[in-house]
């Protein structure tokens, strides 16, 4: 009899954390639900945060491909003014034109550094947006490889400027912008970092890594600034046609850059830490149910086959 009583309050204890399991994983479930609807569906229906209330102009560097240039244009279709910094002159002059075509009741300002360089560049830049009222600031401009290789076999100086584009860029045009922001007592800064800041990605360690500490720093400044009325976000985007991921044609998992960033800046305001669009937020849901160690293999296999792919193509074009 005692033996039965005992089997019967241990399925009971089973019973009850069974039910206490199925309640978490519902409640995960609807914050997930919730989340989804307003990130990526209440925003399309006109409940996005105002962003020209936090100043007159937006700053976006690596202004002339990709992201940054899907930022600006969608910061110009808000109605803000916008700064581009970016390496190319020419290329900045005609992304100004075409911002200019998307909205002409905007100012547009253009400016060429290279931020692989260190000297006085953030001095310059300083100098030269003084006097103009900084409500948001995407910090974008980022390198990477041309293409999946060991680290040995990688050029000593194309991984210092993996640091001093990806890493020293986000500390100081933060650096830069953030103090006028906390005296006005508002302001947003976006960084850019990447889905591959999450994992460990042998082939490309040096520039995930460099994806990571924009993550976390993003986070931390976050948690420093939060009370002064700042908002700073981490957006970690997979996939999106652009020259650096070579990637010409678009689709659903990897869109165009307009799309992603139409997309990505709705969420300001509303998520701190963000992969942007809906199908990115999907794939990393997916991706990281995977354990640390399987999805370095994951990668590590993806990658090196895509190293033989380009070492391939460029003994073919010697």
């Amino acid at each position: 009899m005692n033996v039965v009583s005992r089997l019967l309050n241990e399925m009971g204890l089973i019973l009850i954390l069974g039910y206490v399991a199925a309640a978490i994983l519902g409640l995960e479930a609807l914050y997930a639900v919730v989340r989804f609807l307003r990130l990526f569906v209440l925003p399309k229906a006109g409940f996005r945060y105002n962003l020209s209330k936090l100043g007159q102009w937006a700053i976006v560097t690596g202004s002339t491909d990709g992201i940054g240039k899907g930022y600006a244009k969608a910061l110009a279709r808000r109605g803000l003014n916008v700064y581009l910094i970016s390496r190319n002159y020419s290329k900045l002059q005609d992304v100004e034109k075409e911002i200019k075509a998307i909205n002409d009741k905007i100012d547009v300002k253009i400016l060429a550094i290279d931020f692989s360089k260190l000297s006085d560049i953030y001095s310059q830049i300083e100098s030269e947006i003084a006097n103009l009222d900084i409500g948001v600031l995407v910090n974008n401009v980022g390198v990477s490889c041309a293409y999946p290789e060991y680290y040995l076999d990688i050029d000593k100086q194309v991984t210092q400027n993996i640091v001093n584009v990806n890493i020293v860029s986000i500390n100081e045009m933060t650096r830069v912008v953030l103090p006028k922001m906390v005296a006005k007592k508002k302001g947003a800064i976006i960084n850019i970092a990447s889905i591959s800041a999450e994992t460990p990605t042998p082939l490309l360690a040096v520039y995930a890594a460099s994806k990571s500490y924009v993550d976390s720093v993003t986070l931390a400044f976050q948690k420093e600034y939060q009370s002064k009325g700042i908002i700073i976000q981490s957006v970690l985007p997979a996939f999106v046609c652009s020259n650096m991921s070579k990637i010409r044609r678009s689709s659903l998992f990897a869109p165009s850059a307009d799309t992603f960033a139409t997309s990505a800046l709705n969420t300001v305001g509303i998520a701190n830490r963000t992969h942007g669009y809906w199908p990115h937020e999907l794939q990393a849901c997916i991706t990281n149910l995977l354990p640390r160690s399987a999805k370095i293999s994951l990668y590590f296999s993806q990658l090196s086959g895509l190293r033989v792919k380009a070492l391939k193509y460029l003994t073919k074009q010697k």
